[in-house]
């Protein structure tokens, strides 16, 4: 065979292998698949991530929010209003979920507060007396207030992503005013 032969032939295979589509299809998934997939299960754990964080918000908010609508909170009183934590963050697992609530006085024309009391369930209570630096909006007031300062601490794992990221800490507080007294009391502590 000629070298004019040989090179016709192989041209014929060359356009016969340019036309043939079969298969192109399997090739074309099995290079998106990787992708296709990492995007669903990114998007999962996304999803699940921002949801735990609505929970701790929306958690924070509730402890807060009770706690301001008491004149004295007994111990008992406190324990339910702590517990309560676990129905808000529901389904997901309180466990190792850590709530504060605090009592914060701020003295006229001050930038910080200082802890009245303070109860946690699954950490550390503040200590009293200790400092607390305010956000800017509820910094120099013009007398002498109270507030109750709620905070949740929730360390989040991802199921999937956990070699990506590992545990992620997420935290979430909230001030709210006594709602029927300036100051509430805490008699016999937690």
């Amino acid at each position: 065979m000629s070298l004019a032969g040989i090179l016709a032939q192989r041209s014929r295979l060359l356009q016969r292998f340019a036309r043939n589509r079969d298969g192109m299809s399997a090739i074309e998934f099995a290079i998106v698949l990787p992708f296709m997939l990492l995007l669903y299960l990114g998007g999962v754990e996304l999803g699940d991530g921002l949801q735990i964080q609505f929970k701790v918000t929306e958690t924070a908010r509730t402890i807060t929010d009770l706690a301001s609508q008491y004149i004295i909170i007994e111990s008992s009183d406190m324990s339910s209003i702590l517990t309560a934590s676990a129905s808000v963050v529901a389904p997901y697992p309180a466990a190792n979920m850590a709530i504060t609530v605090s009592q914060v006085q701020v003295s006229a024309g001050s930038t910080t507060g200082t802890i009245n009391w303070s109860c946690s369930l699954n950490g550390t209570a503040r200590a009293l007396n200790s400092s607390v630096t305010l956000p800017t909006n509820l910094q120099n007031p013009g007398s002498t207030i109270y507030l109750i300062f709620g905070e949740v601490t929730y360390p989040y794992t991802p199921s999937l992503g956990y070699f990506v990221t590992g545990t992620i800490t997420m935290y979430q507080s909230n001030y709210f005013y006594p709602r029927l007294v300036n100051s509430i009391t805490l008699p016999q502590g937690c």
